[in-house]
């Protein structure tokens, strides 16, 4: 492959021919010098949360496992009860979170997820137990893909990395481009790339965030530490355009706007989708450029976290997000 370091241009690609969604660039503007003047601390990595192995071997094989699932947390259209819950130490978690807490839970009642045989033989019944949601809330969306997923993990890892993730991050020599070119090559579930207009389009949303939460899973060091983190754009995913939109800097055409509000799926490839995505991992790059020239400089992944934390509290009545069946985010 070797395309990675290509994202941007093909996500500038998209946004100089978009039709369904804009850029305001007073708003960027206006949201730098506030974010400029508030220096909100950047989020650390929860570890009481997330998934944690006896030591950064195991760790890193974790969160592989963590970012191979990580997509698609919404109620699936026409569904009844609660978003998919889960419990831990007497606390509920949705979305994401309820990701993270039930692998912890997997982890700390001795299921081997970094064991890369239990993986690839992983059964219907045993995800099902894996996800296991609180009574009264709903069945995780898309098992039958993260099933796939993680047997996917698994064979790569016994036959690519020899049995260990560690050994294509130590392969990678400090460059998360090049441990996200080896992620996408090895795992397809990883490759997550569109064609727009007879064009490719690169997002690579979970192999970007991979690389993210191994540094701060593994504390900026050892399996964590990478020297292009400044690479990395932001992910592309639900929340970060809807909070980009809440603050007015993305704006959505009447038509997508209504499909949004109407919670009706937009396709996967469809030209609406990938300019969502698109203009969000571009406005973000304007907004780091404006950070920067107002004294706080951040990278885009520092900034999708603020962004993607300021999300989880808009208001009620805040516009939703566009839904989109996929593995990819």
């Amino acid at each position: 492959m070797k395309a990675i370091p290509n994202i941007l241009p093909t996500i500038q690609a998209v946004v100089e021919r978009a039709r369904w969604v804009t850029i305001d660039d007073e708003a960027v503007a206006e949201v730098a010098g506030r974010l400029a003047a508030e220096r909100e601390p950047l989020p650390d990595w929860d570890g009481e949360l997330h998934p944690v192995g006896r030591d950064a071997d195991e760790t890193a094989m974790l969160t592989l496992v963590l970012d191979a699932l990580n997509f698609c947390f919404w109620p699936l259209p026409g569904s009844d009860g609660r978003r998919w819950t889960v419990e831990y130490r007497g606390e509920l978690y949705d979305g994401y979170m309820a990701l993270a807490v039930a692998l912890r839970k997997a982890v700390e009642s001795d299921v081997p997820l970094a064991d890369p045989d239990y993986l690839a033989g992983l059964t219907i019944e045993q995800t099902a137990a894996l996800f296991a949601p609180v009574a009264g809330s709903q069945e995780i969306p898309l098992i039958e893909e993260r099933l796939a997923n993680l047997r996917e993990v698994g064979r790569a890892l016994r036959n690519r990395w020899d049995g260990s993730f560690v050994n294509a991050i130590r392969a990678a020599g400090g460059s998360a481009m090049t441990l996200i070119d080896e992620v996408a090559d090895a795992l397809p579930s990883f490759r997550d790339v569109a064609r727009y207009r007879g064009s490719e389009v690169q997002f690579y949303k979970r192999a970007q965030i991979l690389i993210a939460d191994l540094h701060g899973a593994l504390g900026g060091i050892e399996f964590g530490a990478f020297d292009d983190l400044d690479q990395l754009t932001a992910f592309a995913d639900y929340k970060v355009p809807q909070i980009l939109r809440q603050f007015g800097i993305l704006r959505y055409h009447p038509g997508l706007a209504e499909t949004i509000r109407r919670y009706e799926l937009i396709p996967p490839g469809d030209e609406r989708e990938i300019e969502i995505r698109a203009a969000t991992v571009w406005a973000v790059e304007l907004l780091c450029e404006a950070l920067t020239a107002r004294g706080r400089p951040l990278r885009a992944f520092e900034l999708d976290w603020l962004l993607w934390n300021a999300s989880q509290r808009l208001p009620d009545d805040a516009e939703p997000y566009h839904r989109t069946l996929t593995i990819y985010y």
